[in-house]
């Protein structure tokens, strides 16, 4: 659930919605708004820790305000 707090802590002020959808043989996919942004399947391994919130920010862009704590 790593990606999932890395997410929700710097961006939980954008995100309306965080659905989690298991599928077989450890699939683990995140998609955002139907765009793939990491699939496991594709790239052969587990996500790297911050390798999919870096790619949310590369596609959320530097303007999009992060979380304040």
């Amino acid at each position: 659930m790593g990606a999932a707090n890395d997410l929700l802590r710097d961006y939980q002020n954008v995100i309306a919605e965080l659905t989690f959808v298991t599928g077989s043989k450890g699939v683990f996919d995140v998609e955002v708004d139907g765009r793939l942004l990491y699939s496991k399947k594709q790239v052969g391994r587990h996500a790297e820790p911050g390798e999919v919130l870096e790619r949310f920010r590369q596609l959320v862009g530097p303007d999009t305000p992060v979380y304040e704590r």
